[in-house]
């Protein structure tokens, strides 16, 4: 069992990671734990805990369907919902994905793992940085691109189309919210610490939430090409109940979607205990 006090965290630069990290980054929570922050993009942070190299990090549950035997899900922190799923976009309308070559933001994302569920095997996927991928389809690079985060609030702005919402596809398949990302520790941590890494966890995003002009400062920082009405409308949207707890619904919908990828040979097959409580 890992005993030192001090940990690495990892968490994206997104909106609703930076509102949910203010307080403990800035020692309002937490302080019994000196952390040592990572901030990166998701897929940086998949890769970081495919190589077993971080102690607590958000990262996608395409990534944590392939590290659940080291790392368990907490029940705070994560990113579900209903109507927050990955886009698929297109220059030109499209009537079908067969044959054509999609960017992708990384293939350890939930939203590779849901296109793949989705589409039909004769896509072409070209992993690119989320940032750039929409500017890969208005360019012609690609034929389509499969996007996240702030991209689903400005596609429109850049005269590009919809052909398939993967969170509306996953919800009408399954009547579950989409499971998008969670903070996974690792199981070497204890049991008992990591209910301590999961209370400061749900301390910390109480707090933002509390002090929403303090925090806002931060929250644009590391999102400076995002408007203000796109930082909260990305907040809106990624921040909510099941933020503060899975709760049973938010848990079966992540078991399901790891299950069934499992039986499709996408992931290994994952462990019971996949979450620190149930």
């Amino acid at each position: 069992m890992k005993s030192s006090n001090t940990l690495t965290l990892g968490f994206s630069p997104c909106p609703n990671d930076t509102l949910i990290f203010y307080g403990l980054a800035h020692k309002y929570v937490g302080t019994e734990i000196n952390w040592n922050l990572h901030i990166d993009d998701i897929q940086s942070l998949n890769s970081l805990a495919i190589t077993n190299t971080i102690d607590v990090a958000k990262i996608s549950y395409n990534a944590f369907g392939h590290v659940a035997s080291k790392y368990v899900m907490l029940g705070a922190g994560g990113a579900l919902g209903r109507g927050v799923g990955p886009l698929v976009v297109s220059r030109e309308p499209l009537s079908g994905l067969e044959g054509k070559t999609v960017a992708i933001p990384g293939s350890l994302t939930t939203a590779h793992l849901l296109l793949r569920l989705s589409q039909p095997d004769t896509i072409k996927m070209v992993p690119v940085r989320y940032d750039m991928i929409m500017p890969s389809v208005s360019s012609g690079e690609v034929d389509a691109g499969l996007i996240i985060h702030e991209s689903r609030f400005t596609y429109e702005d850049l005269g590009l189309y919809k052909y398939i919402d993967l969170g509306a596809w996953w919800e009408e398949s399954t009547g579950l919210p989409i499971p998008l990302g969670g903070i996974a520790a690792k199981r070497e941590l204890g049991w008992q610490r990591l209910l301590k890494i999961e209370e400061i966890i749900r301390e910390s995003l109480e707090f933002g939430q509390q002090h929403p002009s303090e925090a806002n400062s931060y929250i644009a920082e590391h999102a400076q090409e995002m408007s203000a009405e796109v930082r909260q409308q990305h907040i809106d949207l990624y921040v909510n109940d099941f933020s503060i707890d899975l709760g049973t619904s938010g848990r079966a919908a992540c078991r399901a979607l790891l299950e069934l990828s499992a039986e499709q040979n996408l992931i290994p097959k994952v462990p019971q205990d996949l979450f620190l409580t149930d």
